[in-house]
């Protein structure tokens, strides 16, 4: 561990608490969005439910119809009413109109969250009475509980649970009222839910406790009120969360004095380490905690002075990585046991610790005390060889970390014994010296710290069916890749599944990390026939983390067009897209929706029946509110992504899924890659920046085509919702028309006159026309060249010569959109070439 020179000053309980914080500030933000009133924009009986002067306007104005009104975010009467702290009389009014008591706002809050929040009582003791639910969860899984535990109110606390309020349910991130309570400092609540039986030793998402919570905050009530317990149960000075920290730990990070006596006089164990190896003394070091540091080893001995870390540090190494509190750093090396120029397993010293983190002072202070500037660590080389090692000063740590003005200072330092100013690092005859600088693995470490608490969350929170070991796994062959590794066929107890199982290194990278516990939440909340099936996941170990689904047999839509080219009759089309489209009207109609943002041909499975499912949601998440501006930027395939993704913006909806959806449909019925003659990148600039979208073809369903021309609108509130187009393709699969295209065995008499034929042979080896593919644009781009050589050798009119036909490149694009309206009126078309329902030839590029 050495390796990575020094501990960072976080971890990953402390990411997590600030998570917590986080968290519940957005929470308090988002209900005080709720509070503003937004008079300018409601109706006439929405200002008659928020006015608390004339009770008597509201009577007046309502109404069966006008009581269901809502806001734009989403507030009902109810919320008006309770935001506003209308009396208890105006609330009983609007209940007797039967309105839903329940509802959610925008923001996911119920009128009982609100009253909550706002800590008036009498408002949530009408709202309970009349049926509202004291459990219904909303923004972050907060339920009414937990707002009063937050906010201290404990009158609300009691009302709460007489009306059967659960007082051990978690919100999202697993933490009880009683957690809740501790974290926020409020004692009266603390000691009411105690005594009405809230589980003391209730874990966390990280396997934290209502006492680690209680330590951090320093409320030596809380503490006594927690320890004290009750005859069935007390909390465990001593227990340890999923990182080994003990209340301990967090007391002396947090520097409490008077918690630290508690704990310690009621047996708390002061040399107790966590999985870095740090000891309490560590961790007060490492935050510059003094006179904790001189308490614990006044009342606990000296043990600790000498305990190494994982990161080959002791606590004088750790006050030397914070570094401001020069007086903890003399008042350790007054100890006995404590050497200066003491090696970690690693070799750095104290002197690195400092010269790494940047502290000038805490360097100088080292060095007029006889730090051995000449001391080296030995780091294991960057290129994977672990046995190669490279022997460092702490000047090059400095060096390496850009800190210049300790490099100088290390450089020309120079004691009144010593002969020189330069060390052994310098090289004979230079002042300056040769150093090679070393690429810093700390922030691949931080990462790790940082992402490792969503991979601990994931393992807390994952339904136990779906938690697999790697020794279930048979792997067979390999059957696609990425970024990520390898997707595999295998099986899963005695079942055929696919394994999508990511590389070793995977949980030093960011990205793959997020990815693997955003796919793995997502699939395990899905249940529908249209999109891939979850089997379970390996969360154990960082270097075999496998997500495991069912094995759809028929491969990917893309594979079986673009690489077998297998032709596939219309009907066969239409089903595939209507399973695509009831898979995301499934996942964006989600209590919770989720955005897929990376649907294409490759993540479209067939099954053996022709029927289709959608897979691959490493780059979905849960969309919690559609004003949210924290969406990554341009994830998934460029070829299909909508413009709004493509032009950097971190504010998209799931239009964004129906604009990919449209370019599918389209590379479904035409049986080419949309703007196949474009690389990814450039094809999602033509659609983004010039507004172009690919052709028409004469065998494309009207309806179908009405529908891509809506579903890739460049204006993504133009774009219909997938519930609104799965009539329009259910209708579309049982037309006549669809049913006639989708019969190969018709004579060519009975097809359109204006349907280009294509040549093909018999096993006899015979040729005969034959329909294409339904817009196939190759098939076109031949009919086209044909037109156009007859119109050469007949010499055509000058009308004829002013109207060209299209230009098509190889792949089957019009090079001038235009041309495609001149060719619809330089033809003549007998009447029955084209019936009056049939689509027009091509569609020019674009919305409509």
């Amino acid at each position: 561990m050495g390796n990575y020179k020094s501990r960072p000053t976080i971890s990953c309980t402390d990411e997590l608490k600030k998570k917590i914080s986080e968290s519940y500030a957005l929470f308090r933000s988002k209900v005080i969005e709720e509070l503003r009133p937004r008079e300018a924009d409601w109706t006439e009986v929405q200002l008659a439910a928020a006015n608390t002067q004339d009770l008597t306007v509201l009577s007046q104005l309502l109404n069966d119809t006008n009581c269901n009104e809502r806001t734009d975010t989403g507030l009902t009467l109810l919320h008006i009413a309770c935001l506003a702290g209308a009396p208890t009389s105006q609330l009983e009014r609007l209940l007797k109109k039967g309105k839903n008591i329940n509802v959610l706002s925008k923001n996911l809050f119920s009128p009982l969250h609100l009253a909550t929040y706002r800590g008036d009582a009498e408002q949530v003791e009408v709202l309970v009475t009349h049926g509202a639910d004291v459990n219904q969860t909303g923004h972050s899984g907060v339920a009414a509980l937990h707002i009063a535990a937050m906010c201290g109110h404990r009158e609300i606390a009691k009302i709460l649970l007489e009306s059967g309020a659960k007082i051990d349910m978690g919100d999202v991130v697993k933490f009880s009222s009683l957690h809740i309570a501790c974290h926020f400092g409020h004692e009266k609540v603390v000691e009411l839910l105690i005594s009405n039986g809230s589980d003391i030793n209730i874990s966390g998402s990280v396997g934290d406790r209502p006492i680690h919570l209680a330590s951090s905050k320093s409320n030596l009530k809380i503490m006594q009120l927690l320890v004290d317990g009750t005859s069935q149960q007390k909390a465990d000075v001593n227990v340890k969360d999923d990182e080994g920290h003990t209340p301990l730990h967090f007391c002396c990070k947090s520097g409490h004095l008077v918690t630290l006596h508690y704990l310690l006089d009621h047996h708390a164990s002061p040399h107790e380490v966590n999985i870095y190896g740090d000891t309490p003394l560590h961790l007060a070091c490492y935050n510059g905690k003094l006179e904790i540091a001189k308490q614990l080893i006044a009342q606990a001995g000296s043990d600790s002075l000498t305990m190494e870390n994982v990161f080959s540090e002791t606590p004088l190494h750790s006050a030397c990585s914070y570094g401001k509190n020069l007086e903890l750093v003399k008042f350790l090396l007054e100890q006995p046991s404590i050497d200066i120029n003491y090696q970690g397993k690693d070799g750095h010293t104290a002197l690195h610790s400092a010269c790494y983190h940047g502290h000038i002072r805490c360097v100088q202070f080292l060095l007029e005390n006889r730090a051995d500037m000449n001391l080296v660590a030995a780091v294991s080389d960057q290129s994977g060889d672990s046995e190669k090692r490279e022997e460092q000063t702490a000047l090059m740590w400095a060096y390496e970390r850009g800190f210049d003005s300790i490099v100088t200072l290390l450089k020309h330092y120079k004691r009144p014994s010593d002969e020189s100013a330069c060390g052994d690092y310098s090289q004979p005859g230079s002042l300056d010296g040769s150093y090679v600088t070393v690429p810093s693995p700390l922030g691949k470490l931080r990462s790790m710290t940082k992402e490792k608490i969503d991979v601990l969350q994931l393992r807390a929170t994952l339904p136990h069916q779906f938690h697999l070991q790697i020794t279930d796994l048979e792997f067979q062959e390999t059957i696609g890749s990425g970024s990520f590794g390898k997707v595999y066929k295998g099986k899963c107890k005695g079942k055929t599944v696919a394994i999508k199982r990511y590389r070793a290194s995977s949980f030093g990278a960011k990205s793959d990390v997020d990815m693997f516990c955003r796919e793995v939440a997502i699939l395990a909340k899905l249940k529908s026939p249209y999109v891939i099936n979850f089997v379970g996941a390996c969360l154990d170990d960082p270097s075999q983390f496998a997500i495991v689904t069912d094995y759809v047999s028929g491969g990917s839509m893309f594979s079986l067009l673009h690489e077998q080219k297998r032709l596939i009759d219309i009907q066969s089309k239409l089903t595939i897209a209507l399973d695509v489209a009831k898979g995301m009207e499934y996942l964006h109609n989600m209590p919770l929706p989720i955005i897929h943002r990376d649907l294409n041909s490759h993540n479209i499975l067939l099954e053996e029946t022709g029927h289709a499912v959608v897979a691959d949601f490493g780059e979905s998440r849960f969309l919690r509110s559609n004003d949210e501006d924290n969406m990554t930027k341009q994830p998934g395939n460029l070829r299909w992504m909508a413009p709004e993704i493509f032009t950097q913006c971190t504010r998209y909806s799931v239009k964004a899924d129906m604009f990919s959806y449209s370019l599918v449909v389209w590379e479904l019925l035409a049986g080419e890659l949309p703007f196949a003659h474009l690389k990814p990148a450039a094809a999602a600039a033509e659609t983004a920046y010039h507004n172009t979208r690919p052709p028409m073809a004469i065998t494309f369903p009207k309806p179908i085509v009405a529908l891509l021309q809506k579903g890739w609108h460049s204006n993504p509130d133009e774009r219909p919702e997938f519930r609104d187009i799965i009539p329009i393709l259910e209708e579309c699969k049982q037309s006549q028309a669809v049913a006639m295209l989708s019969n190969s065995e018709l004579p060519s008499a009975t097809l359109p006159l204006s349907l280009p034929m294509v040549t093909t042979q018999d096993s006899d080896g015979e040729g005969r026309d034959t329909p294409p593919l339904a817009g196939h644009v190759s098939a076109l781009r031949n009919h086209w060249e044909m037109e156009a050589s007859r119109n050469s050798v007949s010499g055509a009119s000058d009308d004829k010569r002013k109207y060209p036909f299209p230009q098509l490149d190889k792949n089957g694009y019009v090079s001038d959109p235009l041309s495609t309206l001149r060719i619809s009126l330089s033809m003549p078309l007998s009447s029955s070439s084209m019936s009056p329902s049939s689509p027009s030839l091509l569609v020019p590029h674009g919305d409509s």
